[in-house]
């Protein structure tokens, strides 16, 4: 298969509208508000929630679960095993953002914890974060990815979905997403995303709302890339000059505005088989 055709992710964008997924976020403190007002401008329904006591009760009723370590502790890990167990248990996928990953040795092994522990149905992090949960060192500063992250990503997102038995998304100039067996490159977006605290986390969150609907994570994960992906882009078009800030706002306001016409020009997505992987440089 060499495309999606563009109906097929319509349909899946019409169905967050229309349905306004739960989404159960167990997310970082730095991103809580941007997260929830992206996917309310998505059209789905965001909710928090931490608490040990009610994280199996919410994982049950939510459409997805999604799991980010951007600012964990052993408790937050735990309380995340209890959600992820639950949703496991009622059919809800598991989405987990592994952030900074590598960065230190807690976070490596919080990530793998979670992992372990709960079937997490789409893992999305940057090629760094990625490498790192399968034992390959690349370099990463903080909680982002070095400079070095665009080599060799479709290799390293094959090898890690068969190694997790996960679907997997690298994230960056161009995203790749794969099964072990498919692959999808979405390319679009804008480099300013990288300028907006929480833009992944986010985007890890919208991947969950169109997981919610659609139980295809290949299709709806390239769904939710690709509106993402051209939701920054026409933002971007709308601010040009004007910065980061400005760029945040019009971005909102274009996840908002999203339709079946918004991937014309913004976004495009061509796909190959996981075997000839090691073609892609």
């Amino acid at each position: 298969m060499s495309t999606l055709r563009k109906e097929e992710l319509s349909v899946l964008l019409e169905k967050v509208k229309k349905n306004k997924p739960l989404v159960h976020n167990m997310t970082n403190v730095v991103v809580t508000n941007f997260t929830a007002n992206g996917l309310y401008a998505l059209g789905a329904s965001p909710v928090m929630a931490y608490a040990p006591e009610e994280a199996a009760d919410m994982a049950k009723i939510a459409g997805a679960l999604v799991l980010n370590i951007g600012t964990l502790s052993r408790e937050l890990v735990d309380a995340m095993m209890i959600a992820g167990q639950s949703a496991n248990a009622h059919g809800v996928p598991v989405l987990l953002d592994p952030v900074g990953a590598g960065a230190t040795a807690f976070r490596t092994e919080s990530a793998l914890r979670i992992l372990n522990g709960i079937k997490v149905s789409l893992v999305r992090g940057n090629a760094a974060e990625i490498a790192h949960l399968v034992g390959e060192a690349r370099e990463i500063k903080g909680v982002d990815a070095g400079d070095n992250a665009g080599a060799g990503n479709v290799d390293l997102a094959v090898r890690a979905a068969r190694e997790l038995n996960t679907v997997v998304a690298i994230t960056g100039q161009e995203d790749v997403i794969t099964d072990g067996t498919s692959v999808w490159i979405i390319s679009g977006g804008d480099p300013l995303l990288t300028k907006v605290t929480g833009a992944g986390c986010l985007l890890t969150s919208v991947l969950g709302a169109f997981a919610a609907v659609e139980p295809d994570l290949m299709l709806a994960g390239s769904a939710g890339l690709a509106f993402y992906g051209a939701a920054a882009s026409r933002a971007a078009e709308r601010t040009s000059g004007l910065g980061p800030g400005s760029f945040q706002v019009a971005f909102l306001d274009e996840l908002a505005k999203l339709d079946q016409d918004s991937l014309e020009g913004h976004a495009a997505i061509r796909g190959r088989a996981a075997a000839a992987a090691g073609d892609e440089r």
